[in-house]
């Protein structure tokens, strides 16, 4: 099931997706560390990458053991975008992701993520620009259109692989819709009928059957997760070994949990500093207790520990008896 973005073999077509505030070097690093073909960057501002923003050059950083790894950028000046993908091309980065998909209203107010569905002339400007500007392969990830009414995702896939654009990455959804709804990955299929590159599926993968419809659904040659990895950074490798085998494999033990909780915690805590990694972290520490018996109460506490050690000696007293428990 491998797929070539360029000269690059993807063995596992199983991705990371690009979400800011998640997808960053820690998480990425952990995910990576389990098992997945490709990791992507959180979205960075194209403008912010060049005027060298701390806290962009601080989400374009990666680590030996995340390559290959890809780099998202957003915006909406050609020239910008190309500076920014040359800049990161010297950082170390294996590919260049194009944002045409982000459906927040800061960024489409900025005329860059899925608001450049809206202007596909502008957009293929774009696009030539940034692949123009790097020897790596370019690839982009965009939604189904605007709204209902401007279903153009096949329109602009074409004009993507004319480009020079190596994949395509489409989420189900159109940028009116939000996440609301159900992706619709049919409609998926005919942007991938429409070209002849790779073509990945996103949107509402979060399960083993989710896995196979959206596969079945859309004809993709691969998916990439997003949401589902929240509290589970460990699900893209079983779906890799459930494409492989047909098996779907168990999540890890509540002791392995504990294991990756404390190792990302303390990967955040050496990338951001104690202020920053703390704050930041109580979403991932909510994401890995919710369903757990008495999760509710220690999210209310830990959510206002702010010493690093008592929130790992926190972790460690609620998730031992758990541990015993499943296994009495």
């Amino acid at each position: 099931m491998a797929i070539n973005i360029g000269p690059i073999e993807i063995k596992d077509p199983v991705f990371l997706a690009p979400m800011c505030g998640v997808s960053d070097m820690p998480f990425r690093k952990l995910v990576k560390s389990y098992g997945v073909g490709l990791v992507v960057s959180e979205m960075i501002a194209s403008e912010a990458m060049i005027r060298a923003s701390e806290k962009c050059q601080k989400m374009a950083t990666n680590c030996a053991e995340e390559f290959p790894m890809s780099v998202q950028l957003a915006g909406c000046e050609a020239s910008k975008m190309a500076e920014a993908a040359k800049l990161n091309e010297d950082r170390g980065a294996a590919f260049i992701d194009i944002n045409m998909g982000c459906p927040v209203k800061k960024v489409v107010n900025g005329h860059s993520g899925s608001a450049l569905m809206r202007d596909l002339d502008h957009a293929g400007e774009l696009i030539h620009a940034t692949v123009n500007a790097v020897s790596l392969p370019v690839t982009l990830k965009m939604r189904l259109g605007w709204d209902d009414d401007s279903f153009n995702a096949p329109e602009l896939a074409k004009i993507a692989q004319e480009a020079g654009i190596k994949m395509l990455v489409v989420h189900g959804r159109t940028r009116c819709q939000m996440y609301k709804g159900h992706a619709d990955w049919e409609k998926v299929g005919i942007v991938k009928d429409a070209v002849d590159i790779p073509l990945v599926v996103n949107g509402d993968v979060n399960t083993f059957d989710d896995v196979d419809n959206a596969l079945e659904q859309s004809g993709a040659d691969g998916v990439m997760i997003g949401r589902g990895t929240y509290g589970k950074p460990w699900f893209p490798s079983q779906v890799i070994h459930y494409l492989k085998t047909g098996e779907r494999i168990a999540e890890p033990t509540l002791a392995e949990q504990l294991e990756a909780i404390l190792s990302h915690y303390e990967e955040m805590l050496h990338h951001y500093g104690t202020v920053t990694a703390v704050r930041m972290s109580r979403k991932h520490l909510g994401w890995y207790t919710k369903g757990l018996t008495g999760s509710a109460e220690f999210r209310h506490y830990i959510n206002r520990v702010d010493d690093p050690e008592e929130v790992k000696k926190s972790l460690k007293e609620y998730f031992l008896p758990l541990c015993e428990q499943m296994a009495a």
